[in-house]
C-alpha cells in the first residue's frame, strides 16, 4: 500500500477571507483582475516576446508568455535548437492573442525571421561586417545564409579578381557586408568584395605612388585577351600588349602565359594618374638580334619560316625574334605586278638570299628570285633577234599586247605588228589575256629588260603580192562592212580592207551605198607602206561616161569606116584594167595563205 503524502497547511492562509469568497490572500479580487488585465496589455499581436518552455513532446512545445493560457508550438520550429529543454527561455512571435477558439497562437520560426530581418536592416544601416554561410551556387552567384535569411551573393561581388570556379566557396563561412535590401520582396544582396576594396584601395595608392618606368615587379596573370594580358600587381592592374610578350611573333597570348601564372614584368609606361600601366615581358630578355650570328653577311643564304603575309611581301623568321622581309619584287624576275600571296603563304619554310643587313636598326631584306639565274644575263643568245618563241598574253594597252615568254622575260607586240591585213582598233579584238601566242623577236632593250616582238612577222608580207593585184584602176567586188561619217570600210577578197569616202559611194542612180551592200569598186590609190587602199564605186560609172564621150568625139572627127577600130581602141584600156591580176596568181596566193593558217 502506497504511503500518502501529507501536505502541510499554509501558515499565513486567511481562512476568514476564504470564507468570505476572497482566495487571493492579502490581495483583493479587484487587484488580481487589474494585474491580469495589465499583463494582457503588455503583449500584442505581431510582436516578438520572450516565453518559457513548460513542456516538450515529440510533436509539440508548450510555451508560457505570462498570459492566461499557454501556447502550443510545433517542435519542428525548434529544429535549429536540438538542445531545447523545459525552463529555457525562447523568443516567440505573437500571431494572435486569441483566435476564434479563444486560443493564443505563437510562432518561434517567425520570431527568428523577424529578428533576422531587423538584424539585416541594422547591418545595412550601420555598414556592419557580418558572417554568413555559403549554402549553394545559383545562376550568377551564390546563396548565403545570413541570420537565417537567404541572401544573394553576385559573382562579381565575391572577390576583386574574376572567379572562375564558384564551387570552392560552397559550405564556407565568410564575412560580408549587406549592400542592398528590397523591402517589398524581402530580398537581400551581400558582398564580400566590398570588405577588401577599401583595403586594396589604400594598398593600390601606395603601389602607384612608388611606380617608376623600368621598375621590375612580380604579378599574377588576371585575364587574357586577344590583344594582350592583364597582370595584377597587388591591387593595381597593368597590361602587357601582345607585342611585348615575346621578341618573336605571337598570334595568341595563351601560347606564352596562363591564367593565375606568376610572372615578372617591367613597367614600360603609364599615364599621368598612373591608372593605365603598360608592362613588358620580352624587355627582361636579351634581344634576339644581339644573338644573331656575327658572321652573317649580305649574299649569304639563310633559312626561315614565313610568319606574316602582306600584299607587298612576306616576313620570314630566321630565328625567334629576328625577321627579314622578302619584298614581292624580290620573289620573281617577272616585271608583272603581282601579290606576294601568289608565291608564298604563312608557314612555308623558305631559303633566301640576304640582300641588306642592318644590325643597328635591326632590319634585314631577303630575296628568293636570286636563287635562280637572271634570264636577262644571256638574253641575246637565248632570244636572238629574228628568233621565234611561244608566249602568253599578260596584259593589254591601247597600243599593244604585253606578253611573257618565260618568268622574267617580257615583251610588247605593237598593235601594228599583230596582223598584215586586219585593221585592229584594240588588241582584245585579236587575242585574249591568258592566251598563247607565237611571236618573233624584233628588238632587244636589255637595259629596260624589254623585248619588241611581232606576230605578223611569222608570215610573209602579203602586201608584196597585193601590190600586183590591187593596182590603181583595177576593179574588184567588195562588201561594205562599216559606215562612218567620213566614209565606209569595204571588205575585199583575201581578207583585205579598203576605204571609200562618201562621194565615192554614190551609185549610178544617185543613191548612197548602204551597209552590207555588195558592189564593184575601183582602186584609186594603193599604198603598200601604210597598207592603205582607197576605193571608189562612183568612179566606175564616171569613167564609163567619159569613155563614151571621148568615143563620140572621136567618131565625129574620123571617117565612118574606121568607127569599129576606134571603138576597139577606146574600149581596150578599160578591159585591160579590169583583168589585171592573173587568176592563176590569185589562186596560188589564196592557197598559200590558207596553208599558212589565214
Amino acid at each position: 500500500m502506497t504511503e500518502s503524502k501529507v501536505q502541510s497547511p499554509i501558515e499565513d492562509f486567511d481562512w476568514e477571507a476564504y470564507a468570505n469568497g476572497e482566495t487571493a490572500g492579502s490581495k483583493s479580487r479587484e487587484e488580481l483582475v487589474s494585474t491580469y488585465d495589465e499583463s494582457l496589455k503588455t503583449a500584442k499581436d505581431n510582436e516578438v516576446v520572450t516565453g518559457v518552455v513548460k513542456s516538450i513532446s515529440k510533436r509539440e512545445v508548450r510555451v508560457d508568455i505570462g498570459m492566461k493560457s499557454d501556447a502550443i508550438i510545433p517542435v519542428s520550429e525548434f529544429r535549429y535548437n536540438p538542445d531545447l529543454k523545459v525552463g529555457d527561455e525562447v523568443e516567440v512571435f505573437i500571431e494572435t492573442l486569441e483566435d476564434e477558439n479563444g486560443q493564443l497562437r505563437l510562432s518561434h520560426k517567425k520570431a527568428c525571421q523577424t529578428r533576422s530581418w531587423d538584424r539585416v536592416n541594422q547591418a545595412l544601416e550601420n555598414d556592419e561586417v557580418i558572417k554568413g554561410y555559403v549554402k549553394s551556387r545559383t545562376k550568377g552567384g551564390m546563396i548565403v545564409d545570413v541570420f537565417g535569411i537567404e541572401a544573394f551573393l553576385p559573382g562579381s561581388q565575391i572577390d576583386v579578381r574574376p572567379i572562375r570556379d564558384y564551387d570552392v566557396f560552397v559550405d564556407k563561412t565568410m564575412e560580408f557586408k549587406v549592400v542592398k535590401i528590397n523591402q517589398e520582396y524581402k530580398n537581400v544582396v551581400v558582398s564580400h568584395k566590398a570588405l577588401i576594396e577599401a583595403e586594396l584601395e589604400a594598398q593600390k595608392r601606395e603601389i602607384i605612388s612608388k611606380l617608376e618606368k623600368g621598375q621590375v615587379l612580380e604579378g599574377k596573370v588576371k585575364n587574357i585577351t586577344a590583344y594582350g594580358v592583364f597582370v595584377d600587381l597587388g591591387g593595381v592592374d597593368g597590361l602587357v600588349h601582345i607585342t611585348d610578350l615575346s621578341w618573336g611573333r605571337v598570334s595568341d597570348p595563351h601560347e606564352v602565359v596562363q591564367l593565375d601564372q606568376d610572372i615578372k614584368v617591367v613597367i614600360i609606361d603609364f599615364n599621368d594618374d598612373k591608372k593605365r600601366i603598360a608592362l613588358g615581358v620580352k624587355q627582361l630578355l636579351p634581344h634576339p638580334w644581339d644573338n644573331l650570328d656575327p658572321n652573317l653577311k649580305v649574299g649569304d643564304h639563310i633559312h626561315g619560316r614565313v610568319v606574316v603575309m602582306a600584299d607587298y611581301g612576306a616576313f620570314v623568321e630566321v630565328q625567334p625574334g629576328v625577321e627579314g622581309l622578302i619584298h614581292v619584287s624580290e620573289m620573281s624576275w617577272s616585271q608583272h605586278l603581282r601579290s606576294a600571296q601568289d608565291f608564298l603563304k604563312v608557314g612555308d619554310e623558305v631559303e633566301a638570299v640576304i640582300l641588306t643587313l642592318d644590325r643597328e636598326d635591326r632590319k634585314m631584306s631577303l630575296g628568293i628570285k636570286q636563287l635562280k639565274k637572271d634570264p636577262w644575263e644571256n638574253i641575246e643568245e637565248k632570244y636572238a633577234i629574228g628568233s621565234r618563241h611561244a608566249a602568253k598574253v599578260r596584259n593589254f594597252t591601247n597600243f599593244g599586247v604585253f606578253v611573257e615568254i618565260e618568268e622574267g622575260v617580257d615583251g610588247l607586240i605593237h598593235i601594228s605588228d599583230l596582223s598584215w591585213t586586219k585593221k585592229i582598233k584594240h588588241p582584245s579584238e585579236f587575242t585574249s589575256i591568258g592566251s598563247d601566242i607565237e611571236v618573233q623577236v624584233l628588238e632587244i632593250d636589255k637595259e629596260n629588260r624589254r623585248l619588241s616582238l611581232g606576230h605578223k612577222q611569222l608570215e610573209e608580207n602579203p602586201w608584196d603580192v597585193f601590190e600586183t593585184i590591187f593596182t590603181v584602176g583595177s576593179i574588184h567586188e567588195g562588201t561594205i562592212t562599216e559606215v562612218m561619217d567620213k566614209g565606209a570600210v569595204i571588205s575585199l577578197e583575201y581578207g583585205v580592207e579598203g576605204f571609200a569616202t562618201p562621194k565615192h559611194l554614190v551609185k549610178e542612180d544617185g543613191t548612197q551605198a548602204k551597209l552590207d551592200e555588195k558592189l564593184n569598186f575601183k582602186v584609186i590609190e594603193f599604198n603598200k607602206d601604210s597598207k592603205r587602199i582607197i576605193l571608189s564605186h562612183s568612179r566606175i560609172a564616171e569613167d564609163a561616161n567619159k569613155a563614151e564621150q571621148r568615143a563620140a568625139k572621136a567618131s565625129s572627127k574620123k571617117p565612118k569606116r574606121n568607127d569599129n577600130r576606134e571603138e576597139e581602141t577606146v574600149a581596150a584600156p578599160a578591159i585591160e584594167k579590169t583583168t589585171l591580176g592573173d587568176l592563176g596568181a590569185l589562186q596560188a596566193l589564196k592557197e598559200q595563205m590558207q596553208k599558212e593558217g589565214k
